[in-house]
């Protein structure tokens, strides 16, 4: 039976379960690739923080190193955070966070930084995970309304033998098989991305440990070899 056949030949609720999981294959592809291409930028931005920001002979011309990738740049943005929050902190001591220490403002706002970005990262595998976790029963449910139409119709044309049954409860049985075939791509990619993000967020983390380091001591931690940066308070 081509797809044109079945189409006309399903009842309604066959059709929107079929367009259901045809709208939720589309939505999770679109979110795999839009996501992967992130996860792809976002591996290039971490390697330019190793390769150019530490080798840079100051603060200012490591974030200039970084400026080809500073569109929507966790890394580059983190590094402005904790050069706003330094200097927020100097120039307003006598605010409430003035009690603070230098240690724990730089902190808490490198953290914050993390934090909006994790937010970022994970938007859309909410989506995956959702589509991943109920498109097996929508294909289910068209199943169980495929058997039952069909059942009905053989109940009425009278002809019960196996060859009258077996065609139409197979087209039926599609419909589990076209749910497991939304799953199963939403679920592996829902675990290769969040996989991926977690090893960027202990790149971020990481680069954000470096970075407090430097805004309080004005010099970067000790096990990195590179260019003495200029002091924080410069």
């Amino acid at each position: 039976m081509t797809v044109e056949l079945w189409w006309h030949t399903s009842d309604m609720v066959s059709n929107v379960v079929a367009l259901t999981l045809i709208l939720m294959s589309l939505l999770s592809w679109t979110v795999i690739m839009v996501k992967a291409w992130r996860v792809f930028q976002l591996k290039k931005m971490a390697k330019a923080v190793d390769r150019h920001f530490w080798h840079a002979s100051s603060f200012n011309q490591g974030l200039q190193l970084l400026e080809p990738h500073t569109q929507d740049n966790p890394f580059y943005e983190l590094a402005c955070n904790g050069q706003d929050a330094l200097q927020h902190h100097h120039d307003n001591r006598q605010d409430l966070h003035g009690a603070l220490s230098l240690h724990d403002w730089v902190m808490s706002n490198l953290k914050r930084g993390i934090e909006d970005s994790l937010q970022r990262m994970q938007s859309g595998l909410t989506v995956l995970a959702s589509i991943g976790s109920t498109a097996p029963f929508v294909g289910l449910l068209g199943t169980v309304w495929g058997i039952y139409h069909a059942l009905m119709s053989i109940s009425a044309s009278g002809a019960a033998s196996i060859d009258k049954v077996a065609g139409p409860v197979g087209e039926a049985l599609i419909m589990t098989a076209f749910g497991l075939a939304v799953a199963i791509p939403a679920v592996l990619a829902y675990n290769t991305l969040a996989r991926a993000n977690k090893q960027i967020l202990g790149q971020l983390q990481r680069f954000a440990h470096d970075l407090h380091a430097y805004f309080v001591t004005g010099s970067p931690i000790a096990k990195r070899e590179q260019v003495s940066l200029v002091t924080a308070g410069e």
